[in-house]
């Protein structure tokens, strides 16, 4: 009897614990692979670890970003939820699974890793991507809202130019189409051509005021987004059909078979390099 009892207690205790899911197996990291790949920053946060976890969890983060830019972003997640599980207090961890989630679409899932992320590191850069994330869940209020608070004053320039983005995406969802023309409108015053967002700045305008309706300096901003495009971050001059390629003319000994390629449309109160005067802007506001 005391042996029956003893058996019905274990069963017991065995049927109260919850049930767990077997912890799914990490993606493999290919030999070589190591933490030396990953940000200087994100490499300090992972001096918190043991020496052994910290070069597991950062070959899986350096593969997250093979995986990104491969666009293989089925790997990309698996590697960078293996390193959650592994490092899940690391505030860089958690951003890296956000913003895996995020080039997924995955909004809520992105949102609330870059919350945990922001609330470990105790820093705002997170909050052009938050902002973001509520676009993508049908909340452009609450995009504006993140935007409007005092710790989005505190962001760098680069980050404000982002948020700005954001902002006038936001104003295009609600309707006010006019505002997010005047917002880029006033970042782009504020940019020099050596700065390195000019072109998605630029793509940015003008998807604006093509949602405003006006096409043809929409046309002219892309133009310009595509020059201004080096490394191949907008899809500008796939837009225009390559016409942002350099016209190349034959031009003969006779004056009478030369031919002049047409000029591209000026746009609408710009100056000579592409930033745009402050004169006959639109009423107030801010896109993706």
């Amino acid at each position: 009897m005391s042996r029956d009892r003893d058996r019905d207690r274990d069963q017991d205790r065995y049927r109260d614990r919850p049930y767990r899911e077997p912890r799914p197996r990490d993606p493999e990291i290919p030999e070589g692979v190591d933490a030396g790949g990953i940000d200087r920053s994100l490499r300090q946060e992972l001096r918190t670890l043991s020496k052994e976890n910290a070069e597991g969890v950062g070959g899986h983060l350096v593969m997250v970003g093979r995986a990104l830019d491969a666009e293989d972003f089925d790997l990309a997640l698996a590697h960078a939820e293996a390193a959650s599980r592994r490092a899940g207090r690391v505030a860089g961890v958690r951003e890296t699974l956000g913003v895996v989630h995020y080039r997924r679409g995955e909004w809520a899932k992105a949102l609330a890793e870059f919350r945990t992320a922001r609330r470990l590191s105790g820093t705002h850069h997170l909050i052009p991507l938050m902002a973001d994330a509520e676009r993508g869940l049908g909340r452009p209020e609450r995009a504006l809202e993140l935007a409007a608070s005092p710790e989005a004053r505190t962001l760098g320039a680069d980050e404000q130019v982002e948020l700005g983005i954001v902002v006038a995406g936001a104003r295009a969802d609600m309707g006010q189409t006019a505002a997010a023309v005047l917002h880029l409108r006033d970042l782009l015053a504020r940019t020099r051509d050596s700065d390195p967002w000019l072109a998605r700045l630029r793509y940015a305008y003008a998807a604006a005021l093509e949602g405003d309706g006006q096409s043809a300096e929409a046309r002219a901003w892309f133009q310009r987004a595509a020059e201004a495009d080096t490394h191949g971050e907008t899809d500008a001059a796939e837009l225009l059909g390559g016409e942002a390629e350099p016209l190349i003319l034959d031009l003969g000994d006779d004056e009478d078979d030369e031919v002049d390629a047409p000029a591209p449309p000026a746009p609408h109160d710009g100056d000579r390099d592409g930033r745009p005067s402050r004169s006959s802007e639109p009423e107030e506001g801010a896109g993706r």
